[in-house]
């Protein structure tokens, strides 16, 4: 029994011989025409000897286009339907503290550090594919809770970015960065290796020393924004509370990852394409049968119909005319 997969093969296979076989008795019939069609030499240009081959070939092309195609299953364009081997990831891990609620972030230091945030990952959703992301975002402070997992939902992201007062929903006094990428490491655990992009926003208000957890392989790239005045700093529950520059830049070289004071600056186009690279995707490799076939036939009728030209006007040297 003949397997269905290689029945454009066995088609392209026999349009080759057929059609070199009507190429040669062309060739035969030709020959005695030569002197009329080629002039008093009776020779064409040196190229057109590979008129004929490129016409079998592109017989073949187009007979294994269409018949792969004839057999493939039509593909279906359904955003909700996402294969799992091509999926990518973005996790947000925001720092809720209360210390993220002071007015001291942006150009003019006029924003809160969460307002600071929300602009600095909005400008990053505006520049990046973020519709090809599946996106989860944690909230951490003295313990990390997920809010969001593997949504694709841009406008339920873009609200817990909001001045929400999540900081109310957990019981504690010191902001743990730590519990924010445990959460993080957990989440991440089944996914595919490279497919993900952690973004952390935070002040570095108080991070711990030791406990550093391990990233999964499937976390690519790691990027540190740090938000609020790292100079001055303002005080919140008895103590200055500034941007800690210097720790957050530690953390993030542990991680292997970036680290970027967003105060007031946004993310660069360069750092944009260094965090999203890994997870692109080579083009060629997604390329299916439906994809190649279509080339083909593209291929071969391109062929076909530029070849008439070229050897109507090409094809010799020889003009006839009166002398």
């Amino acid at each position: 029994m003949v397997d269905m997969n290689f029945i454009p093969e066995f088609s392209a296979a026999g349009v080759f011989i057929l059609s070199a076989g009507a190429e040669a008795i062309h060739m035969i019939r030709i020959r005695r025409l030569s002197s009329l069609a080629f002039g008093p030499k009776a020779s064409p240009a040196f190229w057109v000897k590979a008129a004929a081959p490129l016409k079998i070939i592109a017989y073949s092309l187009i007979c294994w286009g269409l018949v792969s195609l004839l057999l493939t299953k039509p593909k279906t364009h359904n955003s909700t339907e996402i294969d799992s081997a091509k999926q990518r990831h973005v996790i947000l891990l925001l720092d809720v503290s209360p210390s993220m609620r002071l007015v001291d972030a942006g150009p003019t230091g006029t924003l809160s550090r969460t307002q600071r945030g929300a602009e600095i990952v909005e400008s990053l959703f505006d520049r990046v594919p973020i519709r090809q992301y599946k996106l989860s975002v944690i909230a951490f402070y003295n313990e990390a809770m997920p809010v969001v997992i593997d949504t694709d939902d841009l406008e339920v992201v873009k609200n817990t970015l909001s001045d929400l007062p999540m900081h109310f929903a957990f019981k504690g006094k010191d902001t743990d960065l730590f519990k924010g990428l445990e959460q993080a490491a957990e989440i991440a655990a089944p996914w595919n290796p490279d497919s993900a992009i952690l973004m952390v926003v935070t002040d570095g208000d108080t991070v711990p020393a030791t406990g550093m957890p391990p990233m999964p392989k499937s976390i690519s790239n790691v990027l540190l924004v740090g938000v609020g005045d790292p100079i001055t700093g303002k005080f919140i529950a008895g103590k200055n509370s500034r941007q800690d520059t210097s720790t957050l830049r530690q953390v993030a070289t542990r991680l292997n990852g970036e680290f970027h004071n967003g105060n007031v600056q946004h993310i660069s186009s360069t750092m944009i394409s260094n965090l999203t690279q890994k997870t692109q995707q080579n083009r060629w490799q997604d390329l299916t049968r439906r994809e190649y076939a279509l080339i083909a036939t593209a291929l071969g009728t391109l062929i076909l119909c530029i070849l008439p030209f070229l050897l109507h006007y090409f094809g010799t040297r020889w003009k006839p005319g009166i002398v």
